[in-house]
């Protein structure tokens, strides 16, 4: 099983495969799924000497995970105000906390580890497609007030300056946030865990399990893991393997696409290494890569995986829409992913039953709040701490199946027409 032709996959630091499992492997804790969750809480429990063995069905990062955009700020698929009416401003705050210290947990593991191939870039750039200053200034002053997090208010000009659009106003401007390569970063974790003792193995998805007894045991094709924890990172691409936590999440596809090489085209409309983002609930998120050479631009959500060269064409026609200069660049490549979402659009981390963990349900705020779910994870099963309960009012609810993909798209197609009158509107 190979890669997904992406960005990623053509500029991986190393492409060595992990085995397949066979035969029967005992350990501490098995983690199934490879992707930026598993991969964190295997590295938290092998940091703490427990035994850890990872179950991944194609290979280490192979979906979302290793096909995002690579953006790596703090905050949650949901807003903060919508947070707060669900639990409360407390809650709210310790849970925005907690999305600052995943990306801080990201940032410090590259140090750590030395991944140089992440390629981490600061800066991260959140743009406003109407004029509305004010909020912005707003926002800045919670963040420093609240959370001694300092964010940079851009005024229209300042923003044009960098990003020569009509279509945006004001901006934030994050320099603690960053943006890298997300397919090196876990395939670096991937390292230190087996240097550290872990077992990875690829191709070698969990199909059947048992966890009536003390001793859990999650069989796959060619073998079986005996291990007194699970826990099941699994996000877009779970299958029927626990049924439970599949019904709790709708699979959300996403877009993405690249340019050829053209630096000095690219430089005309977009004159920044800053990630940038514009305010929408689906809106376009792009950066320049190798050096500023190509463009990397996402953005559009389905509920149906859709052709990548067919949502590319409409990427490019909003790319250009939004930089009519960039009329003659080209794409080389697209491609899409399945995110997980669950209805309250917050991620889902908590037991199953005792010793069997779900971390799961990250939406497109993955590389910060995976990292933290990890975190937590592992945290509760060595007995350190108990803060994965902050996520105890984002439980496993049933997410609704077909009919909840069909308001999933309906939802959006409104969020879309609610953004374009207010753009109009600041016309």
């Amino acid at each position: 099983m190979s890669y997904i032709d992406t960005f990623y996959r053509r500029t991986i630091a190393e492409d060595r495969r992990f085995p397949l499992l066979s035969g029967t492997v005992e350990c501490d804790t098995c983690v199934i799924g490879g992707g930026l969750a598993g991969i964190t809480t295997a590295l938290q429990l092998a940091r703490a000497g427990q035994t850890v063995v990872v179950l991944e069905a194609e290979r280490i990062g192979w979906g979302a995970s290793g096909r995002n955009g690579g953006f790596v700020g703090s905050g949650f698929a949901n807003d903060g105000d919508a947070i707060a009416r669900m639990v409360g401003p407390e809650s709210a705050h310790k849970l925005h906390a907690l999305s600052i210290e995943g990306m801080s947990f990201v940032r410090d593991t590259i140090n750590d580890l030395n991944i140089a191939s992440a390629d981490p870039i600061h800066g991260i750039m959140s743009v406003l497609r109407y004029d509305d200053g004010e909020a912005l200034k707003a926002r800045a002053t919670v963040l420093q007030r609240d959370f001694g997090y300092g964010v940079d208010y851009l005024s229209r000009d300042e923003v044009q300056a960098k990003l020569r659009s009509k279509r945006y106003f004001q901006a934030l401007r994050d320099p603690q946030a960053f943006h890298m390569h997300p397919l090196n970063y876990l395939r670096g974790v991937a390292a230190e865990i087996e240097r550290l003792g872990g077992k990875i193995f690829e191709a070698s998805p969990a199909i059947a399990n048992d966890f009536s007894q003390p001793e859990k045991i999650v069989h796959t094709d060619a073998g079986k893991v005996k291990a007194r924890c699970i826990v099941v990172t699994t996000g877009g691409y779970t299958t029927g393997f626990l049924p439970k936590l599949k019904r709790s999440f709708l699979p959300i596809a996403t877009y993405v696409m690249l340019s050829e090489e053209a630096p000095e085209l690219i430089r005309q409309a977009v004159d920044t290494t800053h990630a940038v983002g514009d305010n929408r609930r689906a809106g376009d998120y792009y950066r320049v890569v190798e050096g500023g050479k190509r463009l990397l631009w996402g953005g559009r959500i389905t509920t149906r995986a859709a052709s990548p060269a067919a949502l590319a064409a409409e990427l490019r026609r909003e790319m250009v829409s939004t930089y009519p200069q960039l009329a003659d660049l080209k794409i080389e490549t697209s491609w899409s992913g399945l995110m997980s979402y669950a209805r309250h659009l917050m991620p889902q981390i908590g037991q199953l039953q005792s010793n069997v963990w779900y971390c799961t349900a990250f939406g497109g705020h993955g590389l910060n709040t995976t990292a933290i779910g990890g975190k937590l994870v592992a945290e509760a099963i060595l007995g350190q701490s108990d803060r994965y309960n902050l996520f105890k009012p984002f439980g496993l609810v049933w997410a609704g199946g077909l009919a909840g993909l069909t308001v999933a798209q309906l939802t959006y197609w409104k969020l879309q027409a609610q953004d374009w009158w207010r753009e109009r509107s600041s016309v």
